[in-house]
């Protein structure tokens, strides 16, 4: 049958082992120093390791297959001694599941899902401090990090790389009324200046009340 499936680039791939953790069906193993799918009936396609691939080997692809094997994976996880983790339904509200990774630092700038995304850099207090977070990420790619605790410099630099290797339609910047969340901006307009895109950018920012004005 042709269906959706994990492909592992092997001439991006440095065998970091990123991905390992986030496949719950144990699909994935380092042999040889490569990540390679081990069975294609352990791989359900849905690609929960492709964020975590730093050098964004990993990528979903169709192709003719056999289909994925629940009982299989049940049987092959058991014999490992590995408990299969149980999904949790989201509360309805959660209008949108994000990317995986989303700190900044963590990201691959050649990761799928940027290419023609609208991105949301967000203040990583912002999450936690409105109640409309999820309304503000819908239809967009998230970022987030905080420029008081970690290098504005490296923000600028990967964002300026996710820039150059990506056709970004859109950019939102969320930050808190701190000065120091200021950095964020900083950070765009590096990377916006460094790879030589022009793209429109919104500049959102969160009030100590809990109110949020654009700039």
């Amino acid at each position: 049958m042709k269906r959706k499936i994990v492909n592992i680039d092997e001439n991006l791939c440095n065998g970091c082992g990123a991905c390992i953790p986030k496949c719950a069906e144990g699909a994935l193993q380092i042999i040889n120093g490569k990540a390679k799918l081990v069975k294609d009936t352990y791989c359900d396609g849905l690609g929960a390791c492709l964020g975590q691939c730093p050098q964004g080997a990993i990528t979903v692809t169709e192709r003719e297959a056999d289909a994925f094997d629940e009982k299989e994976v049940h049987d092959y996880l058991k014999s490992k001694g590995i408990q299969k983790p149980v999904a949790i339904t989201p509360p309805s509200n959660a209008s949108q599941k994000p990317q995986w990774p989303v700190k900044i630092d963590l990201v691959a700038p050649k990761a799928p899902f940027f290419q023609n995304a609208n991105l949301l850099v967000a203040a990583d207090c912002s999450p936690v401090s409105l109640k409309n977070f999820h309304d503000l990420m819908a239809g967009k790619v998230v970022v987030i990090g905080c420029p008081k605790f970690n290098d504005a410099r490296a923000y600028a630099q990967k964002l300026t790389d996710i820039l150059s290797h990506n056709n970004i339609a859109g950019i939102t910047v969320l930050h808190m009324e701190v000065p120091c969340c200021t950095g964020l901006k900083w950070a765009v307009n590096k990377a916006l200046e460094g790879s030589g895109k022009k793209v429109p950018v919104k500049e959102l920012e969160v009030k100590i009340g809990g109110d949020i004005v654009e700039l």
